[in-house]
């Protein structure tokens, strides 16, 4: 019996290929039948738009803003009415994010408390969690040199220093969420293909039980 309006939330620090693996995955879950949603974050709702500004170097805004403009961000994807996350799950899609639960605030909680990026995750939580979270797990030094060799700019935070720190932030949250989140690794080092028919055979897994 299929399981229907899964929300799935891909992980992974920059450089991983996340973003890559949410399309792939959309169009291996199409190929099975399902309705499918993939989106990201930051959105192109208002809070978003100022997010890409500020990364985009149209605007300054120290790092605190950003984690802040993030929860704001976050907040609407979820709610909005017509193109919101919940909306979508309600319309009968399965929903696949690369940004969700932890990596728009691991990314600032070099620059935030961490218990305070655990405590927005939670409250985002109780509004909608995943069914299932991929981690796309490739390590900061290989990431990094994707970024340099791919990218034509880089975002304000993806160096090599605050890579690895995302990376240690993404284990801290997974420990202390062990009992409560569905979370499954990936090996992010194999070709693209591997690392997508790995993530459809977790997700299939899924969908059947």
């Amino acid at each position: 019996m299929k399981k229907e309006n899964l929300f799935i939330a891909v992980e992974g620090i920059d450089g991983s290929g996340k973003s890559t693996q949410v399309q792939l995955l959309k169009a291996n879950l199409e190929e099975a039948g399902y309705k499918v949603y993939a989106t990201n974050e930051p959105t192109n709702f208002e809070a978003g738009k100022l997010i890409r500004s500020i990364f985009n170097h149209r605007v300054n805004a120290d790092q605190h803003t950003i984690a802040a403009l993030f929860v704001a961000d976050r907040l609407q994807h979820l709610l909005d009415k017509e193109n919101g996350i919940l909306a979508m799950l309600e319309k009968g899609y399965t929903v696949i994010t690369d940004r969700y639960y932890f990596s728009s605030y691991a990314y600032h909680s070099a620059y935030v408390e961490m218990d305070w990026v655990m405590s927005i995750n939670a409250k985002c939580a109780a509004l909608l969690k995943p069914d299932l979270n991929i981690f796309v797990d490739v390590d900061p030094e290989t990431a990094f040199k994707r970024i340099i060799a791919t990218r034509t700019s880089t975002e304000l935070y993806e160096t090599k220093e605050n890579l690895r720190k995302v990376y240690d932030n993404y284990l801290k949250a997974f420990k202390l969420l062990k009992n409560t989140e569905s979370i499954v690794f990936v090996n992010g080092k194999n070709d693209v293909q591997q690392v997508a028919a790995d993530i459809f055979k977790t997700v299939k897994n899924l969908l059947h039980t």
